[in-house]
């Protein structure tokens, strides 16, 4: 009984010194994650301030020891604040928290967290300041202004051309125009000459000389009486010219039957009938 007494009494003794002498087969925390290779490799690049091959040599020691906290933590310090990317800042930031849940700096990765999911949220949703988009809808605004009184001109030209068009048609159809004198007809139904620009001053009529026959010459065959003529003056319509002569559409367009009256020109002269 005494030699087994002496034996157990030696094991606790060996027991006693190797915890004392910090032998104690149980041995892990930040201080061996810190020795790995890789891990050891991303801090020499760190203070050489090699940020790429800190991350790479970091990143490499994670996939030798999954659950290091410190190359989490260095991770999230580089991609925060070196090479940022909020994304994998608040992963590694996280990871960290995950495996480090009593971490002393357990409050300021928090804070360091909700600053990078601003940080991202700023860069997903980027919008202008509210006087960069006032003055933007101020400018809209302004440009449908002036394309809505383009449309409403366009409208008021093609609902003049429409009644212009109806009534010479009315008027082919009953072989004669309206009277000449008829005001309110013509307040009410616009032609295309309210439209055109009128010319500023009109050609005057060519002035006829009677020259005295030479020797010899053969006298000018005489006009027949009661035949005038007109030139036409730049934007002239062949409407136009009937109401200033005091004629009807009907009348000018018989006098002149190879006249297009889509293609006059400026100088054409037209046959006016008495």
């Amino acid at each position: 009984m005494a030699f087994f007494g002496g034996i157990r009494t030696g094991v606790l003794a060996v027991a006693t010194l190797l915890v004392v002498n910090g032998c104690s087969p149980v041995d892990s925390g930040p201080t061996d994650e810190e020795k790995e290779p890789h891990f050891v490799l991303g801090d020499s690049r760190f203070n050489e301030m090699d940020w790429n091959g800190a991350i790479e040599a970091y990143e490499e020691s994670l996939e030798v020891n999954p659950h290091s906290a410190q190359a989490h933590y260095r991770l999230a310090q580089l991609f925060d604040t070196k090479e940022p990317d909020p994304a994998a800042a608040i992963y590694h930031y996280e990871q960290y928290l995950k495996l480090q849940p009593d971490a002393n700096n357990h409050d300021i990765i928090t804070q360091r967290i909700d600053s990078c999911k601003q940080q991202l949220a700023t860069d997903v949703y980027a919008l202008p300041s509210a006087p960069a988009m006032q003055k933007q809808l101020d400018s809209l605004i302004q440009q449908n202004k002036q394309l809505q009184s383009q449309v409403d001109q366009l409208n008021g030209v093609v609902k003049q051309w429409n009644v212009y068009y109806a009534s010479e048609q009315a008027a082919l159809k009953n072989g004669s125009s309206a009277p000449q004198n008829n005001s309110a007809a013509q307040s009410t139904s616009p032609t295309p000459d309210d439209i055109s620009p009128e010319p500023t001053q009109q050609p005057s009529q060519p002035r006829t000389t009677t020259r005295t026959p030479s020797v010899g010459s053969k006298p000018a065959a005489p006009k027949p009486p009661g035949v005038r003529k007109h030139i036409v003056a730049s934007g002239e319509t062949l409407a136009g010219i009937a109401r200033k002569q005091g004629i009807s559409l009907a009348s000018l367009q018989a006098a002149n039957p190879g006249v297009n009256p889509r293609k006059l020109r400026a100088g054409q002269s037209l046959n006016l009938p008495p």
